[in-house]
């Protein structure tokens, strides 16, 4: 529920449109709607500037899809991670509208686009890391903010990153995708005066145990100003990235 909803809420009934009743029925699921198997967070938008969002895994096709028409009925941005094509077409059986980034793994409904603010750089260390890099682009694009990728320049020919310092420059903060031993988080940050988040990914060897040692890497940098989110969680390094980048927009 974002305050657009609220406002046509308010207005339909400041001009009669709808009676009180209607008015408390629209507004009654805040701050949050249980529908008995989830308890639905509709008033995420207004309280941390961007709404819930489905983690996929774990959940049936039928709790996926009343889950979705329930969002989408307040007509908040929507986003699913780690999400399928049989995902997707049961959502965008609900609603039309609805996009499916296959490499992402996520499915967005957005009804309007927001003006893109700022500037997120992500960075992949492989081309094995774009699907979470890309998770992470869709993520801060569709909450509002402009991104720039740039794949596969990572530590094992560190010159490939080199040519693209100007475009870290100019970044309020940089998203890091890398596996295997995780390495190119602190070379960044070793490089520019932004935030720097690391995603650690599950790709890699045996020794990698599923992206624990790019976790472990990344957490013992050495270089300030590295923060760290959980292996392959793209979507959190992209909402965290959003914040940082709205919040240097707003001091502007």
């Amino acid at each position: 529920m974002n305050p657009s909803y609220i406002r046509k809420t308010l207005e339909s009934l400041q001009r009669g449109k709808i009676n009180l009743d209607e008015a408390i029925n629209k507004l009654k699921s805040l701050p949050y709607e249980d529908i008995g198997f989830a308890k639905l967070d509709h008033h995420r938008q207004l309280r941390r500037g961007f709404a819930e969002a489905i983690f996929c895994p774990g959940k049936s096709l039928e709790q996926i899809k009343e889950i979705s028409k329930k969002i989408i009925s307040r007509g908040s941005p929507f986003l699913a991670t780690k999400a399928n094509e049989t995902i997707f077409k049961a959502i965008h059986a609900i609603d039309s509208s609805a996009i499916y980034y296959p490499e992402a793994r996520m499915i967005v409904v957005q009804k309007t686009k927001p003006l893109l603010k700022g500037h997120i750089v992500i960075l992949s260390a492989g081309t094995a890391d774009i699907p979470i890099a890309q998770e992470a682009a869709v993520t801060s694009l569709v909450y509002g903010s402009k991104v720039t990728t740039i794949f596969d320049v990572g530590v094992s020919g560190i010159h490939r990153l080199f040519s693209h310092q100007h475009i870290l420059a100019a970044a309020r903060v940089i998203i890091v995708v890398a596996g295997m031993e995780g390495a190119l988080a602190s070379v960044v940050a070793g490089l520019v005066s932004k935030p720097v988040i690391g995603v650690p990914t599950s790709i890699g060897y045996g020794a990698n145990f599923g992206g624990i040692a790019a976790l472990l890497t990344m957490l013992n940098s050495c270089a300030g100003g590295v923060a760290v989110v959980n292996i392959d969680n793209g979507y959190s390094a992209g909402c965290i990235a959003h914040l940082i980048n709205i919040e240097e927009e707003n001091a502007d």
